[in-house]
């Protein structure tokens, strides 16, 4: 008995002696800045803006970004109480600051895709290592990413022009120019291979449209035959009709 009080009482003066656990403002700050990154990549993926930085090649990156960091900020936060707390140096609180500055860029941003102000400053697709084969131009469904592809190669000009007269249908958003008559517009779409910031031009020109019935960065559907001229791509507009932005604004080759 007296031994096992002895042994009871040795326990207690060394649970006693241990210095109690304390926050430390260090790591509740490291904590803070991973759970803002993962709160910012669950908010893209559930409220589907991703859409407007990534192609669909990409898109993968978001879900699995919000995981990891989420079990980051978790694992940090376990570690948040410590013996010894570490204090927040005013060199570590700026970094960790601007660390979080492009979070709250992105979440205060308006919705918003690359537009007719970029457009003139984006490669086309000649500008890029996109293209399409012959055969691919040449049969099937005829998309934006193909009329822009075939303008690459001498035999994507080739199998293109073997399609004049065949109706499409695409959807893009309008660009107009200083140049551009009244009864035409650009029919745009971006190109994105990675992210954004690799984004190339598709665009075909739209004749015998109502004079100023589209405005710029309008998204529209434009349907009519094709006529390939060069490295000029007419559609002759049977119908133009107002359409919502697509949910993937971007293409991917």
């Amino acid at each position: 008995m007296s031994g096992a009080l002895v042994v009871r009482g040795t326990a207690q003066a060394v649970a006693e002696a241990r210095p109690p656990r304390r926050w430390s403002p260090s790591r509740v700050a490291g904590t803070a800045v991973l759970g803002a990154w993962a709160f910012l990549f669950w908010f893209l993926w559930l409220s589907g803006r991703d859409a407007l930085y990534l192609s669909t090649r990409t898109a993968w990156v978001v879900p699995v970004a919000a995981a990891l960091l989420t079990a980051a900020t978790l694992g940090r936060l376990a570690s948040a109480r410590v013996t010894t707390p570490e204090t927040l140096r005013a060199r570590e609180a700026w970094i960790m600051g601007l660390m979080v500055v492009p979070v709250v860029l992105v979440l205060a941003a308006p919705p918003a895709t690359l537009g007719t102000f970029s457009a003139g400053k984006r490669s086309g697709f000649s500008g890029t290592g996109f293209a399409a084969s012959a055969s691919e131009i040449g049969e099937g469904e005829l998309t934006l990413v193909d009329v822009a592809a075939a303008q690459t190669t001498p035999e994507g000009e080739r199998a293109l022009a073997g399609r004049a007269g065949e109706s499409v249908s695409f959807v893009g958003f309008v660009v107009r120019r200083d140049d551009t008559p009244a009864d035409e517009i650009l029919l745009t779409r971006y190109v994105v291979s990675c992210c954004a910031a690799d984004a190339a031009v598709a665009q075909v020109r739209v004749v015998n449209v109502t004079p100023g019935e589209f405005e710029p960065d309008e998204w529209v559907e434009v349907t009519g035959p094709i006529y390939p001229l060069g490295r000029e791509v007419i559609v002759d507009a049977q119908q133009v009709v107002e359409v919502d932005r697509p949910d993937r604004p971007y293409l991917t080759p």
